[in-house]
């Protein structure tokens, strides 16, 4: 009889799924040999037993029959526990593959799961893209509308050159370039925009002209004090550009510049200046550090540190502006005498008047040279010189500077001077000889010609000079003289209709306040007389 040999448990442990498997069939066929085996000795016992006719021996072999019976029946229950198993590893194959097939199909519906989310992120990218392109397309609508109702009221009259000016933020810096994204006031845009296109091309860079109307858009909005606006309109514009063009590169820097001067309006310096130099890393590494962009940021730059009072180190920077523009542009250029403007702005307030009197010479000799000697940056050019020479008591030079603005302006109005026909600070000076000789003139203001209509004298410049002068007669003595200016100056913005700038407004009051003393104090108190500067600068000496 074979026995069979059971494996130790610690070896059934180690074993894997398939050696189970491969062992369990062996076990199967060996329990099958044995039951054959078996049974074909039960078979033979049951045939002795027939034979045998003695009692003792039949007992003997029923009992060997029995226990052959028991064996079969433990083999046969070893056969069906190995079929039992058999089934369970056939059971747990097909779970397996039913697992691997769910997986496959989660990793399937997972991928396009994944798909669809990206889907459904482009299409939100698409749709706010959508939206901020209405909503900026309202507002340029809106704007449109705007300007298109302002043309109404000016069908007839034209804009002055005051009204220009009072839509432009009031800085203390000439730091508004043409070509340049800075590029905030409205007056004399036309004439230099082609010099401005030429120095874009010099340099190989062009704004494009989204930026441009992105940044009339902008700078509208600020000028209403719509800041809310104005910032997150900058920002969107900025991240987009970011996205499709990269950091580095001259759209976007032209973006911050934008957005530099949105915050300095806001008096956030800080920001401000951070942009600024950002932008022109960007700007230097992109277009060279001799571009004309370049020179642009760096005049903003020293215009936010002039306005935080830092003039020592805002002086380099624009120096090095005007080399850059100078080198550019050419030494004759009119953005060249805008850069020497503010480089004597820098050096007044340091009280370097000589550097002072240099540049604004220099400055004054390009505008008459290259623009003639009626544009507007001639007066406001002598004007600012005559400041410089009002703080250093230099009040003679100061009065020719005054005395050339206004006989310009009249000239330009109705020709030559001669015996009948004379500039207002003329008739000035006779009404002051006539008052002296107690024979004061009385003729009404009107029967001089209607000079401060028809001379413009409502523009910044010319009414600045009137004031100007008339208060440097105060100082002189001459009161009839400086209140005939000061009338004239204030007579002509009631007849322009246009509101007065706050500043001046206040100055104006100063003056006429001092107009009402000095009638009552002797002339050796006149002492603390103003002067005002061009508007450009709005110093005081």
């Amino acid at each position: 009889m074979s026995t069979m040999v059971y494996p130790r448990e610690e070896k059934l442990e180690k074993l894997s799924q398939e050696e189970i498997i491969s062992n369990t069939k062996l076990v199967i066929q060996g329990l099958e040999a044995l039951k054959n085996e078996h049974n074909s000795i039960l078979h033979s016992l049951l045939e002795t037993i027939k034979c045998l006719k003695k009692d003792e021996e039949a007992n003997l072999v029923h009992e060997k029959s029995n226990l052959l019976r028991k064996s079969v029946e433990m083999i046969e229950l070893g056969l069906g526990e190995a079929q039992v198993m058999m089934a369970l590893s056939n059971h747990l194959n097909a779970v397996e593959s039913e697992k691997q097939k769910l997986r496959a199909q989660v990793r399937r519906l997972c991928q396009e799961n994944q798909w669809l989310r990206d889907e459904l992120a482009n299409t939100q990218q698409k749709l706010q893209k959508s939206e901020q392109s209405v909503a900026q397309l309202e507002e340029e609508k809106k704007h449109l509308e705007f300007m298109n109702q302002l043309k109404k009221y000016d069908e007839d009259v034209s804009p002055t050159q005051e009204e220009k000016d009072r839509e432009t933020p009031k800085e203390s810096l000439d730091d508004l370039f043409p070509n340049d994204e800075e590029e905030h006031g409205q007056g004399m845009q036309h004439q230099h925009n082609s010099a401005a296109v030429a120095a874009a091309q010099q340099g190989g860079y062009e704004i494009p002209a989204r930026l441009r109307t992105l940044h009339n858009l902008v700078i509208q909005y600020a000028s209403q004090g719509r800041y809310e606006v104005a910032v997150p309109l900058c920002k969107q514009a900025l991240e987009d550009l970011e996205k499709t063009s990269g950091h580095d590169h001259p759209d976007v820097a032209t973006m911050l510049n934008i957005l530099a001067l949105v915050y300095r309006d806001q008096n956030k310096y800080k920001e401000a200046a951070h942009l600024l130099n950002d932008a022109l890393s960007i700007r230097e590494k992109t277009l060279g550090k001799d571009h004309p962009a370049v020179a642009a940021t760096l005049n903003n730059l020293a215009v936010l540190y002039g306005k935080r009072g830092k003039y020592k180190e805002a002086e380099p920077l624009c120096k090095r502006a005007l080399e850059i523009r100078e080198k550019v542009l050419g030494k004759e250029h009119p953005d060249v005498a805008k850069q020497l403007n503010n480089l004597a702005l820098l050096c007044q307030n340091q009280g370097k008047y000589e550097e002072v009197e240099y540049y604004y010479s220099r400055a004054l000799e390009i505008y008459e040279c290259r623009l003639g000697p009626d544009d507007p940056n001639v007066a406001k050019t002598k004007n600012n010189l005559a400041s410089c020479y009002l703080k250093q008591g230099k009040y003679k030079e100061a009065e020719v500077l005054y005395k050339e603005i206004l006989t310009r302006a009249h000239e330009k109005e109705f020709g030559s001077v001669d015996a009948e026909n004379k500039p207002i600070w003329m008739h000035a000076e006779e009404r002051e000889e006539m008052s002296k000789g107690k024979h004061r003139d009385n003729t009404p203001y009107g029967e001089y010609g209607g000079w401060y209509k028809a001379c413009k004298v409502n523009s910044p410049t010319v009414n600045t000079t009137l004031r100007n002068l008339g208060a440097l007669y105060r100082r002189q003595g001459k009161l009839e003289a400086a209140e005939t200016l000061e009338e004239c100056a204030v007579r002509s913005r009631k007849q322009s209709n246009t509101g007065i700038d706050p500043i001046h407004q206040t100055r104006v009051v100063e003056i006429l306040k001092d107009t009402e003393g000095d009638k009552r104090r002797s002339r050796d108190s006149l002492t603390s007389v103003k002067y005002e500067s061009g508007s450009e600068t709005g110093e005081e000496a």
